[in-house]
């Protein structure tokens, strides 16, 4: 297969052209013959027209790509190897909505042939390629695994915003079914990935190492976040705190704050869903999404606390609330934490205004019920402003600016602590 893809005899798709879908996509079409496929028509003519919808990548990304962009089975079919890179959330339960990824398992089902290849990057739990997607392609295509077709998994690891660790510079995990499939998987991959290729065992072992790399994290900022509310009882800084506590060389130097996105958030779930099926409670795992899940309400309690020490009518007030992506110098809302601080202020009758430099107001409403204000129409009568989210616009701005936007007596919540150190008039409070 490699041989073939290499002498642009066979073609690569990539089914699901997001954040993780496009940039492999496009990164592959630079080596070999690549057809992009999204179910979604809307978006797969900004690509044609060298537009990213999710406004990560310019327009120079598309050039010098053999790249065809479709939603076209027609044109799916005359592909050989298939990557797999859609969504995998949860639903509102807290349990892995597998339906995008099903979905595309029958897409891609009703396309293969004999002799082709599939390999998932979508994050899941051990198993679920084996015990969940193969019985998919088997079904829909008439065809036996292994005999017919070989499957892989690759996780992903983009980081959306991140302009150093792309996926060319990140190691790339590959695993495939058999000693076979694993070499021609792990050479296809380094056609595109200068940091080269680490061969797992098996597929579940690559399974398990994505989904372990997301709750590691997930559980230390939990850490971080407990701390911070135990040393906001005693009247210590959390980072300064962190600052000194980092100087030992071996000291893991995590940050508090909020947890959303596609992928902290979401993961540890994947896997403890998994734990209890195999009748595994997974404490300390959910302890930490517990932790990380409420910070949102937190911040927002601690606001409304400080401002009534201020003297202020809480339910007379106005707060402003300046970033609503789940992390910084992105326009990805998706698990979007802020909207729990703002869902919280709202619970005390706050009236709020939210601004963000690079979110979609329409896509807010339509996923959370609140639109964006114009940067024109922030006022100068706010009794808080919250910094959820620490755009770059936002870390030029000074005690000036927002004197200058605030009532008298007003609360300053800086929840990445951009601003420590930096303001002396204002009543101020970070994580």
């Amino acid at each position: 297969m490699y041989e073939q893809l290499l002498n642009k005899e066979a073609k690569l798709a990539v089914i699901g052209l997001g954040y993780v879908g496009l940039p492999i996509a496009l990164e592959f079409a630079r080596k070999i013959s690549v057809i992009g496929f999204d179910i979604n028509a809307q978006r797969v003519e900004m690509m044609r027209n060298n537009q990213d919808p999710s406004g990560e990548l310019e327009a120079e990304a598309f050039e010098g790509c053999n790249i065809t962009f479709t939603d076209s089975l027609d044109v799916l079919r005359e592909a050989r190897f298939f990557v797999v890179a859609v969504p995998t959330p949860i639903d509102e339960h807290a349990m892995p909505d597998l339906k995008p990824l099903i979905g595309a398992s029958t897409t891609v089902g009703k396309v293969l042939k004999k002799g082709d290849y599939v390999v998932y990057e979508s994050t899941v739990y051990p198993g679920c390629t084996e015990e969940d997607c193969i019985p998919i392609l088997e079904r829909e295509s008439g065809l036996k695994f292994p005999a017919d077709f070989k499957v892989g998994y690759s996780p992903e690891r983009i980081n959306p915003g991140d302009k150093e660790h792309t996926l060319a510079t990140i190691v790339k995990v590959v695993s495939g079914c058999d000693a076979e499939s694993l070499e021609e998987i792990a050479k296809t991959y380094e056609l595109v990935v200068t940091a080269g290729v680490h061969r797992a065992s098996s597929i579940k072992v690559a399974e398990a190492a994505k989904i372990i790399e997301n709750t590691q994290r997930d559980v230390n900022i939990a850490l971080m976040n407990e701390l911070s509310m135990i040393f906001d009882r005693m009247r210590i800084n959390t980072y300064e705190v962190l600052e000194a506590a980092g100087t030992k060389w071996n000291f893991l130097k995590f940050s508090p704050g909020l947890v959303g996105g596609h992928c902290i958030g979401v993961d540890p779930y994947y896997l403890t869903y998994k734990a209890k099926e195999l009748g595994y409670d997974a404490k300390v795992i959910l302890s930490g999404r517990t932790t990380n899940d409420g910070m949102g309400a937190y911040i927002a309690r601690k606001t409304v606390q400080m401002m009534i020490k201020q003297g202020k009518d809480v339910a007379k007030s106005k707060v402003l609330v300046m970033g609503a992506t789940f992390k910084e110098n992105v326009e990805d809302i998706r698990n979007s934490k802020v909207a729990d601080v703002i869902n919280e202020l709202r619970n005390f009758s706050v009236n709020v205004d939210i601004v963000d430099p690079h979110a979609d107001s329409q896509e807010l409403n339509h996923e959370y019920g609140f639109s964006l204000i114009p940067e024109s129409q922030i006022g100068n009568d706010y009794d808080a402003v919250v910094v959820a989210v620490s755009h770059k616009p936002y870390t030029q701005l000074d005690e000036e600016y927002f004197k200058s936007i605030t009532a008298p007596k007003a609360v300053l919540v800086d929840i990445k602590g951009l601003f420590r150190e930096k303001i002396n008039e204002l009543q101020y409070w970070s994580l």
